[in-house]
């Protein structure tokens, strides 16, 4: 998440909290405890929903080039027992150009 340069007035960065402890759920949340459920096999009930995006963030350098942006999400969702990410990227993937970024050992996910 630390590769974006907003730096040059290009792109933006937002989030929006969904705490649904006792409280109904809007169908941003039940889409993303159906996924959960889809990917893990296993029954789910998001008590709390992090969903934050970056909006066509260019890469870290962009001073050199800030066509190429990208939007992605990263969805933090919790039972308060179990926590989960989902990583969301636009149509056809990451597309910046890691070959002109400065560092060269580039990962997409967590750790």
């Amino acid at each position: 998440w630390d590769n974006a340069d907003f730096s040059k007035g290009v792109g933006t960065t937002f989030y929006q909290e969904f705490p649904t402890l006792n409280t109904a759920k809007p169908p941003f949340v039940r889409d993303v405890e159906a996924k959960v459920r889809q990917y893990l096999r296993s029954s789910y009930s998001a008590a709390w929903t992090l969903k934050i995006t970056w909006e066509k963030a260019p890469a870290y350098g962009a001073q050199t080039d800030t066509q190429k942006t990208i939007t992605y999400q990263a969805i933090l969702t919790t039972d308060g027992y179990r926590s989960y990410v989902l990583m969301l990227y636009q149509e056809g993937g990451m597309r910046w150009d890691y070959t002109r970024l400065p560092a060269t050992n580039v990962l997409i996910g967590y750790t």
